[in-house]
């Protein structure tokens, strides 16, 4: 190999540089790859063109990632990102070479690579990873670094870039390769050859792990790999075998088969046969590679790919600055959530989440070349300087194009670009757009989507029956009264409607916010006793006043829901009303209209919204200046209910005896209401076997088949959360399902409260649950689980 870098008689050479450009040394450059990676930077690197002075060059090497190598464009990226889909690079000897097709998904545990995914969007957005495996050495990994500034640079600087390390892989990663990844023995460096296709001699065995992010680790040709909670590839070329721990996963046993399909179409182009083994029955073929099986194998080892959810709210905000002519990190928040106007424009940030090994660089739009190029750099370094492992994962996120697991860490995020003409929403650099549809009841039943956007199981106009919860027995309300609930009261709604020539029946499980903790308990056991009445086919929805799902408002047509102070207790019955009471009225994009009791303070009052308040004898109905007609008339409904006649009060109009009425004027919120958003929604299988909340996030987009029947399962909408519960699940979950859900609530980084929290049983999903999936089949469980239960799936 030659000692230069740059040669201009290779094919995969360097572009774009002048004849005379200083050539870098390998020594030279390795030794700043080891010094890199050891955690001792190039500061001088963010020497800034802010700086007053030259700039010293380094004196390692006169070749630095972000101010000589990172300008160049390698030959092999002058076709990247030019098509929609995936390209792999892997590092050979300071060098890149393209990975075919047919090995994606295949990463040799001693080489590094570069992975780039390009969106179909119309303009495309851009994913670059940077992965290592466990044995790649300093050189590769900082060149692998250099590789991923130049693609950055291609491509515009707008990539998302993510530092991966082999093992604790990005769930946006593991996204990419739907059948899962493999992890082989060996690399360029130690002299491994890849297994050509149909060779003959191939003996490898994969260990298989997890259910949704698919893992194949190769591991040693011996039964002291095997243990009986895992499924394994042996693969010995032109055969095949599916090896089944005695104690394996139904699921895993079905991803095993994708995996090894994929080993046989893509590495043997179809020339190989599989073959299921399940522990005990192994064939003369595996024993002659394997040796003889011992009498007794391991037990289901602890390994576990998932996620702990309790990690992932804890996280500080850090600014990164070159303002005096080297680099200088100023923290900026202690804990999240965070204020989004914490990050300006004109500089960099590291969000530190360093306790669940992820680490964010966060580049401005306007911050100085020098800071957003050295991005990596910087976080290289904090996570030295932090102490944190040496393989926590590098995000570096380009202004405009954050995922939903930056965004998760601060309070109601409003991405720029969010909202384009009347509501169409999408989320910026995400691998799907998720658009906002306006809402039209008459199409409730075809369009789930829209259903599932607006939280909607139809138009409301099916059967309600109302009971308030009172010393553990639920009471009759008067049906003249459907809508009005009392903050101190705990109420049972059960609606019943047909959809598909069926009954189905929701109930809501409403919650005040002053009501006591018996009201509370009372209220859980009253829901499942009505729910057992009905045969146990009920849907749950616990709702907390204040975050009432649209579809309950719905139910009481023309009238909005007006929740009074107030309540009821076992001693005194139903409180006095208090002689003066303003109340907040607001309209959503559901048609759905609140009317919330308030404190009678002017700090209450809203620009955007409407306001009922009675005072004595006078009652005033306050007109925000973005209010609309129809909280004018859910405002006049309030009066009616109040009883008498209002006087009507345009913003900035107010007569004194107004003010008076609410203690004096004060400042209260004049700020136009921005447009509600659409995030994506996410998906996650959950557990609390251990004790503690654990969370395994479906990587990329989710279909109806990650919804496994074995698991409890959230699905987060952000305005609703949806807790699945599959008809297998182990008893302790369905039992603790609504604790999960509580537990998510609560690690939730972005510090929201009072989300309701709506439980359906498989095969009872409503519309507003079904419309997050794409071409949801109500008999798909039957045709599919069920078989792959009672057989095993055949060679294809």
């Amino acid at each position: 190999m030659k000692d230069n870098i740059i040669r201009s008689s290779s094919s995969r050479g360097w572009v774009g540089m002048r004849p005379d450009t200083p050539l870098c040394r390998i020594t030279d450059v390795s030794a700043a790859f080891k010094t890199q990676l050891s955690g001792a930077v190039w500061a001088e690197t963010w020497k800034s063109s802010r700086a007053a002075g030259p700039s010293t060059p380094h004196p390692a090497s006169a070749c630095t990632p972000s101010l000589a190598l990172s300008k160049m464009v390698h030959k092999e990226f002058e076709t990247a990102g030019k098509k929609p889909g995936l390209q792999v690079w892997r590092v050979e000897k300071m060098d890149i070479a393209p990975v075919p097709t047919s090995h994606h998904g295949s990463f040799y545990t001693g080489d590094s690579y570069i992975v780039l995914y390009t969106s179909k969007n119309t303009p495309a957005s851009y994913i670059i990873h940077a992965w290592h495996g466990s044995e790649a050495s300093a050189d590769e990994r900082g060149c692998a670094a250099i590789f991923m500034m130049q693609l950055d640079d291609f491509l515009g600087s707008s990539p998302v870039q993510y530092c991966e390390f082999q093992g604790e892989e990005s769930k946006l990663f593991l996204a990419h390769f739907k059948k899962g990844i493999r992890y082989l023995k060996g690399g360029i460096e130690s002299g491994f050859k890849n297994v050509e296709t149909n060779e003959s001699d191939v003996k490898r065995v994969f260990k298989v792990k997890g259910r949704r992010g698919i893992r194949a680790k190769e591991v040693c040709c011996s039964w002291d790999s095997f243990n009986k909670g895992d499924c394994f590839i042996i693969d010995l070329g032109k055969q095949i075998y599916l090896w089944r721990g005695s104690k394996s996963n139904m699921y895993e046993r079905l991803k095993i088969t994708e995996l090894a399909s994929e080993i046989r179409d893509a590495e043997r182009q179809g020339r190989a046969t599989l073959e299921q083994v399940d522990e005990g029955s192994e064939p003369k073929e595996v024993t002659d590679v394997l040796g003889q099986k011992p009498d007794t194998i391991a037990e289901a080892d602890c390994e576990d790919l998932t996620v702990d959810a309790k990690n992932t709210n804890i996280a500080s905000l850090y600014l990164i600055s070159d303002v005096t002519g080297s680099m200088k990190i100023t923290k900026k928040a202690d804990k999240n959530p965070f204020k989004q106007d914490c990050l300006s424009s004109s500089d960099c940030y590291i969000l530190d989440n360093g306790k669940d090994k992820r680490v964010f660089v966060w580049k401005g739009s306007n911050a100085s070349k020098a800071e957003r190029k050295a991005a990596l750099t910087a976080a290289q370094k904090f996570i030295k300087d932090k102490n944190y492992h040496p393989d926590t994962m590098i995000i570096i996120l380009p202004d405009g194009a954050e995922p939903m697991m930056f965004k998760q860490f601060f309070d109601n995020w409003q991405d720029k670009d969010e909202t384009k003409g009347l509501g169409e929403a999408y989320c910026v650099g995400k691998i799907a757009k998720v658009k906002q549809i306006p809402f039209d009841a008459s199409t409730l039943h075809s369009n789930k989507l829209m259903a599932a956007q607006h939280g909607m199981v139809d138009d409301g106009s099916g059967k309600v029956q109302i009971w308030r919860v009172e010393k553990g027995d639920k009471v009759p309300v008067d049906p003249s009264t459907y809508g009005q609930f009392f903050g101190g009261d705990c109420y049972l709604v059960l609606y019943s409607y047909n959809t598909g020539g069926r009954e189905k029946h929701i109930i809501y499980m409403w919650q005040g916010l002053k009501c006591s903790k018996d009201e509370l308990g009372g209220s859980a056991v009253l829901t499942v006793n009505l729910d057992d009445s009905m045969g146990g086919v009920a849907t749950q929805v616990r709702v907390t006043q204040g975050q009432e799902p649209a579809h309950l408002v719905s139910l009481f047509k023309d009238k909005p829901l007006v929740i009074h102070s107030g309540g009821t207790c076992r001693d005194h019955g139903q409180s006095a009303p208090a002689s003066k009471r303003l109340f907040h009225i607001r309209h959503s994009s559901t048609n759905a209209t609140r009317a919330v009791e308030v404190e009678p303070v002017a700090s209450s009052l809203n620009t955007n919204d409407m306001f009922v308040l009675k005072s004595d004898d006078k009652k005033y109905i306050w007109k925000g200046n973005g209010s609309t007609p129809k909280e004018l008339e859910a405002a006049k409904y309030v009066v009616d209910v109040l009883g008498g006649s209002a006087q009507e009060v345009e913003e900035t109009k107010e007569p004194a005896d107004f003010w008076a009425a609410l203690g004096g004027k004060k400042k209260y919120q004049t700020s136009k209401a921005l447009q509600n958003t659409i995030r994506p929604p996410r998906l996650f299988g959950c557990s609390n076997k251990t004790g503690r909340l654990i969370a395994d996030e479906v990587p990329g987009e989710f279909t109806q088949k990650d919804l496994l029947p074995d698991d409890v399962m959230i699905l987060d909408a952000w305005e609703q959360l949806y807790l699945w519960i599959g008809k297998e699940a182990n008893k302790q979950e369905k039992e603790g399902a609504e604790k999960i859900a509580k537990d998510y609530l609560k690690s939730d980084p972005s510090g929201r409260v009072g989300t309701p929290i709506c439980m359906i049983k498989q095969g009872e999903e409503p519309p507003c649950f079904t419309g997050w999936f794409l071409a949801w089949d109500d008999e798909m469980w039957d045709k599919e689980f069920s078989l792959g239960m009672k057989h095993s799936h055949d060679d294809h």
